[in-house]
């Protein structure tokens, strides 16, 4: 079954790798410059409060801490009088304003230019690409198909591991063309924990696809379900959810070697490979 691609799709070169928060002087941020906005455009501290997303009690504070902290008072309020009073921003808190907004936009050159850099960088964007795909699944290895298999329904894509070892995916044939997978596509591979099967020892006859072998290197235990952390030779950890009795049975310790087993159709591919000239990372369920 198909998923959204929106929800696992990071535009390339527009995405930004590279994000910062500008502040001045240690204690003057966005928030507090958002509200001096508020406050030069509304006029009043109420409605300022509600334009910056900030309660009135909390508006109030940053004006008395950044008056009490500047130099010169940078807003000025009235009450009562035939307007009902009001708050501006004096000349200094214009001033500032001013600064800021200037630095803000100086702050977004020097960023865009960062991002530029990292997205003409090839070998920076085969380490950062698969940290943009954001899911739920437990477990993401990341991978290149070797190959794909096409059938009249479905589709099976082989890909290699980082330490070697390969896993097949078994996917629709119109989930294969919304991929846009060929071979030497990068993908991450994701898999619950709870799709995983452990086993060890010499392995019987099994009707799972897919085996990956590694060595226990963390066991965590909650009173009902247990999780078990592999490290596979290529240095990737797979964790599996399996039950306090299964851990028992299976005699598992660390450093055991230990083998996870799960089906083609567990798998969830996240293609990493721009397409039809926009970069994108889409996800689908191989069912």
């Amino acid at each position: 079954m198909a998923k959204n691609p929106t929800q696992h799709k990071a535009t390339y070169p527009d995405y930004r790798w590279v994000t910062g928060k500008l502040r001045l002087a240690g204690m003057l941020d966005t928030r507090m410059l958002n509200l001096l906005r508020a406050i030069e455009e509304t006029g009043s501290i109420n409605q300022a409060a509600k334009l910056a997303g900030l309660s009135y009690k909390g508006a109030w504070q940053i004006i008395e801490r950044a008056n009490n902290m500047a130099p010169k008072v940078l807003i000025s309020t009235a009450t009562g009088g035939s307007k009902g009073g009001g708050t501006r921003l004096t000349a200094a808190g214009q001033a500032l304003l001013n600064l800021f907004t200037t630095l803000e936009q100086q702050h977004q050159v020097f960023l865009a230019e960062l991002n530029g850099k990292l997205t003409n960088d090839p070998d920076i964007m085969l380490l950062l690409k698969p940290l943009a795909v954001k899911t739920s699944a437990t477990n993401q290895l990341f991978g290149t198909v070797t190959e794909i298999v096409t059938g009249a329904v479905t589709a099976e894509v082989h890909v290699a591991l980082k330490g070697g070892d390969r896993v097949v995916a078994s996917v629709t044939m119109d989930e294969w063309q919304t991929l846009a997978l060929s071979t030497g596509c990068e993908v991450l591979v994701l898999v619950n924990a709870s799709e995983i099967m452990l086993a060890v020892a010499t392995l019987p006859p099994f009707s799972a696809r897919n085996c990956l072998t590694g060595q226990v290197i963390r066991i965590l235990q909650d009173g009902v379900d247990t999780e078990v952390i592999l490290r596979l030779p290529g240095g990737d950890t797979l964790s599996a959810s399996i039950t306090l009795t299964s851990l028992r049975n299976l005699n598992l310790k660390k450093n055991s070697a230990c083998h996870a087993l799960f089906k083609s159709n567990a798998l969830l591919l996240a293609a990493l490979q721009p397409t039809e000239g926009q970069g994108s990372v889409s996800e689908i369920d191989s069912e």
